[in-house]
């Protein structure tokens, strides 16, 4: 039974590992793409929410409700079926007969994009919070521009502040693609759920998986704090 395992373990025809490292590949490739989108938007979403228009606070409220509120699974559906059948009616009109299909990575990284950039935009409004009026004052009062206030006086403490609640979410991101999966784009579960229905190994596979999830959850932590260390640092250099 030993060999067997390490048989189905190894990197020869009869082994698995090579399609579990390209498994591996695609899920770090998609948690990385996700990731400057999530940030992006959900920085976007939460100038909105304190914003002085209330349409932009509406518009931002409704936007993190909506995407918090709904399971992610039923989120990237949405997405990969149903953008892909809005996108497909338009095409049609300009088109007759046209056919699209939404590629699964990009799917992927617009579902999980949206969802993290749902919660990251309240990380990011509660580090704004944070942040005395006193910092935008002591700005404008040495020439700063709003825009200046914001690059050079406001994004430094903002970045120290949120980080904690980003690398929270990054963490929560990684597990997240997992639902990939069923769309069938070929990360960690499906590749182990492909090896345990084909050699019978469940517990085996399976567990491989949850070790690779834990490689990666160990290693992001790892890069976390020396980010948050070099943010320290360069903090107390200002």
């Amino acid at each position: 039974m030993e060999s067997s395992i390490w048989t189905l373990l190894s990197w020869g025809p009869e082994g698995w590992s090579r399609s579990i490292a390209s498994g591996v590949l695609v899920t770090i490739s998609l948690a990385l793409a996700t990731l400057p989108l999530g940030l992006f938007v959900g920085f976007l979403v939460a100038l909105a929410k304190q914003s002085s228009e209330p349409t932009l606070r509406m518009a931002g409220n409704i936007y993190t409700t909506i995407f918090r509120g709904l399971p992610e699974l039923l989120t990237l559906f949405l997405v990969f079926y149903g953008a892909q059948l809005g996108i497909q009616q338009v095409v049609r009109i300009v088109s007759p007969g046209t056919t699209v299909e939404i590629n699964s990575f990009v799917a992927g990284m617009v579902a999980l994009g949206v969802v993290f950039s749902s919660y990251a935009s309240e990380v990011f409004l509660s580090a704004f919070r944070a942040i005395p009026l006193g910092q935008y004052e002591g700005g404008y009062s040495i020439g700063l521009s709003k825009r200046q206030t914001m690059r050079l006086v406001v994004l430094p403490q903002l970045i120290r502040i949120a980080l904690p609640g980003l690398s929270n979410l990054w963490l929560a991101l990684l597990k997240d693609t997992a639902l990939v999966s069923v769309i069938g784009l070929s990360d960690i579960l499906r590749q182990a759920t492909i090896a345990a229905r084909v050699t019978k190994e469940s517990f085996l596979f399976f567990g491989v998986a949850c070790l690779a999830y834990l490689v990666l959850a160990i290693l992001s932590s790892f890069g976390i704090d020396a980010i948050e260390r070099a943010v320290g640092k360069k903090e107390m250099q200002r």
